[in-house]
C-alpha cells in the first residue's frame, strides 16, 4: 500500500486509514503501522452479522430433516460444533494485529511460500465461488418470495450489491456489518420467538442416531470453522497493541452466538410442517404472520449480502496471497469482481436444487478446512519463539519451505475423504460398512494432519 508523505511531526499520514467511502488499495501485503486503526470490538458484529442469515438457518433444518435428529439432539450437535469452530476463529484472529497480513499469507509459515498456494486456492474457490453461490441463492429466493421477481433477476440484483461492497474494501465491509447487525438480530429473534411458539420440540426424530449426530456436528463445525481461513483478513488493520484477550473473545463470541442461535431456530422450524413444493425460504417463513414473514425475507436478503461481502472479499484476498507476480491491473478490487462473476455462475447453476447442494457443500468445506486447521494450530504450538520481525520476514521469503506441513495436509485429505466421507454421490469405506459412524471425515482429517505434522516437523523442520 502506498502511504502519504511524512507530516510535519515526522510520521506517516495514512492514505487509507479509517476512510469508509474509499476503495482499499491494499492486497496481501503487510499493513503499515500508519494505516492501523480500530479496535477488537468491531470483530463482534463483523463475525455476527454474516451468520444471521438463511444459510445458518439451514444448518438446523438439515440436522432434523436430512440427518434424522430430534430437536434436542440437533441443538447439542450444533452448539458443540459451533463452539469448536468459534474458538479457533478467535485464536487465529490474533495473527492480524501481529503480522498485518491476511490469514492465507500467515499460512506460509505452515506450508511454505509456494506450498501455501494450494490451501490459498482452495479457500479462494470455497469463499469466492462456493459460499458466494450458497448465500446468493438464499438471498435470491427471499427476494423472489418477497417481490415475485423471477429467481434469475433476483440473483443478479443480490450479487451486484455483494460485489460492490467487497470491491470498496475492508473499512466499508466493517461498517456495513456494524449497521446490519441490530436489524438482523432483532428480526431473527422475533422470528425465533414465533417459531418456538409453533414448533413441536418433543419429537423423537427419524432415527438419525449417532451417525446423524456426527453428520450434524460436522456440518456445524464445518460452517463455523469455514470462517477460520478468513480470520486475520478482518483483524489485520488493528494496531499491534490491540488487546489480545479481546481480539480472541469478540470474534469467537460473535461467531458462536450468531451461528448457534440462528441454527437452533432453524432446527425448531424443521419440526413445523411446511407447504408442499415451497422454496427453502418460503418454507421457513410459511408459519409466520405476513408482516413478520416479510421482515424475515428482508433480513435473509440483508444477511446473505452481509455474508457474501466477506466471502467475495476474502476470496479475492486468497488469490492475491498466491505470491505470484500478477499484472498491476489485476488488483484486489478487480479480483473481487472476477470471484463474484464465477460465484454468480455457480449460484445460477444451483438454483434448481439448492437444498441438496447446500447439504453436500457444508460437509465438503470441513473436509479440507479440518486438515488445514490441524497443521496451522500445531505450527502455532511448535513454532520457535522467534521475534515477530523474523517470522514476518519468512512470510515474504520466496525460498522458505515447510514440506512437512504441505505433506501432512495432503495426506490428511487423501486418507480421510476416501475412507470416511459420507455423501450422496460417494460413500467411503467406513460408513459404507458401518453406517453408524455417520461422517467423521473432518475429525479424522484434523487429528491425522495434526499428529503427522507434529511428527514430521521434528524430523525435518521448516527452513
Amino acid at each position: 500500500m502506498t502511504t502519504a508523505p511524512a507530516d510535519s511531526a515526522g510520521t506517516l499520514a495514512p492514505a487509507y486509514g479509517d476512510k469508509v467511502i474509499a476503495v482499499e488499495s491494499a492486497g496481501s501485503e503487510a499493513i503499515p503501522e500508519s494505516e492501523r486503526h480500530g479496535g477488537p470490538l468491531q470483530l463482534l458484529w463483523t463475525w455476527a452479522s454474516p451468520n444471521i442469515e438463511f444459510a445458518t438457518v439451514f444448518i438446523g433444518v438439515i440436522a432434523v430433516l436430512f440427518f434424522g435428529l430430534s430437536f434436542w439432539q440437533a441443538t447439542a450437535a450444533i452448539v458443540l460444533g459451533t463452539a469448536l469452530g468459534a474458538l479457533t476463529q478467535g485464536v487465529l484472529s490474533l495473527d492480524g494485529p501481529r503480522f498485518g497480513v491476511p490469514q492465507m499469507v500467515v499460512g506460509r509459515l505452515s506450508f511454505g511460500y509456494f506450498g501455501n498456494i494450494l490451501p490459498a486456492a482452495a479457500n479462494g474457490l470455497v469463499a469466492g465461488v462456493g459460499w458466494f453461490a450458497v448465500n446468493s441463492v438464499s438471498a435470491a429466493f427471499a427476494l423472489n418470495t418477497l417481490t415475485g421477481l423471477r429467481p434469475l433477476p433476483s440473483l443478479l440484483l443480490v450479487v451486484a450489491a455483494e460485489i460492490l461492497i467487497g470491491f470498496i474494501g475492508h473499512n466499508f465491509v466493517h461498517v456495513f456489518e456494524k449497521y446490519a447487525f441490530p436489524a438482523l438480530a432483532v428480526i431473527f429473534l422475533l422470528a425465533g420467538v414465533w417459531t418456538f411458539k409453533d414448533a413441536h420440540l418433543g419429537g423423537g426424530g427419524s432415527g438419525g442416531g449417532v451417525g446423524g449426530f456426527l453428520l450434524a456436528f460436522s456440518a456445524a463445525w464445518g460452517y463455523a470453522a469455514g470462517w477460520n481461513p478468513y480470520a486475520a483478513d478482518y483483524s489485520r488493520y488493528l494496531p499491534r497493541t490491540a488487546n489480545k484477550a479481546r481480539t480472541i473473545l469478540y470474534p469467537a463470541l460473535g461467531l458462536f452466538l450468531s451461528v448457534s442461535v440462528v441454527a437452533v431456530i432453524g432446527a425448531a422450524s424443521a419440526t413445523i410442517v411446511a407447504p408442499k413444493d415451497a422454496t427453502p425460504t418460503a418454507a421457513f417463513t410459511g408459519h409466520l404472520p405476513g408482516w413478520l414473514g416479510d421482515l424475515v425475507l428482508i433480513a435473509i436478503i440483508l444477511g446473505g449480502v452481509s455474508a457474501n461481502a466477506l466471502n467475495v472479499y476474502s476470496g479475492a484476498i486468497s488469490i492475491a496471497s498466491f505470491g505470484l507476480n500478477l499484472p498491476p491491473w489485476l488488483s484486489r478490487s478487480v479480483l473481487v469482481v472476477v470471484s463474484g462473476v464465477a460465484g454468480t455462475a455457480a449460484a445460477w447453476a444451483s438454483l434448481s436444487d439448492a437444498g441438496a447442494a447446500y447439504e453436500a457443500f457444508l460437509l465438503v468445506i470441513a473436509y479440507w478446512v479440518a486438515p488445514w486447521l490441524g497443521v496451522v494450530l500445531v505450527e502455532r504450538l511448535l513454532r520457535p519463539r522467534d521475534a515477530d520481525e523474523v517470522l514476518s520476514a519468512r512470510l515474504t521469503d520466496r525460498t522458505f519451505t515447510n514440506w512437512p506441513g504441505f505433506t501432512a495436509l495432503l495426506i490428511g485429505v487423501a486418507v480421510s475423504v476416501p475412507l470416511f466421507s459420507n455423501q450422496e454421490d460417494y460413500v467411503g469405506y467406513v460408513p459404507k460398512h458401518w453406517p453408524s459412524f455417520g461422517d467423521i471425515t473432518p475429525v479424522v482429517g484434523f487429528v491425522l494432519s495434526a499428529v503427522l505434522y507434529a511428527a514430521l516437523r521434528r524430523r525435518s523442520p521448516a527452513r
